[in-house]
């Protein structure tokens, strides 16, 4: 059985559906990427995933349990670590008090963090709301990882970021895979990055499984049918 397994997912945000029979697979130490155009379910199979949307139909397994029950804060504890679209930070709060606010035990301390990210430790006093975009994405991966995961979700974490930023946040994705063997799902837009990091894909269409597989055997064709503008 995989690590995480989603299938048949459907989900509503009231009467309106988005989700349509959703199936996805994760192994452990694995990266899939998770794709499509904007509003094709990406963001909503992350929420059900970490049960901050409710699916109607379907099953959520995580490490072999059945997720449907929990409210998000177990799954958080259950080792589901989110770096949720648009950062969300506690703006009033320091990058220190950021990084405590949710930390639980285990090897991904504020050392660890500031080691992956050193800019954090520049700004360890500053609030979060004085730091830039690319150092409030750091702030937020940084607290994710202060959860001592074992599934790390990645919701677009480069979006809108400066190219020299968005290079630091790939290079600390790329360390995370050799070096932890963390399972990681992401989103992301960025197909060259996310070549060379993810294991395999799955793209969604209009909130529908369109394709999956091996990221060495998406073509360019799909890529351009499925992801094209």
């Amino acid at each position: 059985m995989s690590f995480l397994t989603l299938e048949g997912i459907e989900a509503f945000y009231g009467p309106s559906q988005a989700l349509f029979g959703v199936d996805l697979q994760l192994n452990e130490g694995e990266v899939c990427a998770l794709m499509g155009r904007n509003g094709m379910g990406k963001s909503s199979t992350i929420k059900v995933i970490c049960r901050l949307l409710r699916h109607s139909a379907g099953q959520v397994q995580f490490d072999g349990k059945d997720m449907a029950a929990l409210p998000p804060h177990k799954a958080a504890q259950a080792g589901l670590g989110l770096v949720p679209e648009g950062r969300r930070c506690f703006p009033n709060l320091t990058v220190q008090e950021n990084l405590i606010a949710a930390a639980r035990p285990g090897p991904w301390d504020v050392s660890a963090v500031t080691r992956l990210f050193p800019r954090l430790a520049e700004r360890r006093d500053q609030s979060a709301a004085s730091l830039s975009g690319g150092e409030q994405q750091m702030l937020s991966l940084g607290r994710a990882l202060m959860t001592n995961p074992r599934l790390l979700l990645l919701d677009e974490a480069t979006e809108g970021l400066a190219p020299v930023v968005r290079q630091e946040i790939w290079a600390a994705i790329r360390q995370l895979k050799a070096e932890t063997g963390m399972a990681i799902l992401l989103v992301d837009k960025s197909l060259a990055e996310l070549r060379q990091v993810a294991d395999h894909a799955v793209i969604l269409e209009r909130g529908s499984n369109v394709w999956s597989g091996a990221m060495t055997a998406l073509t360019a064709e799909v890529a351009d049918r499925y992801l094209g503008v």
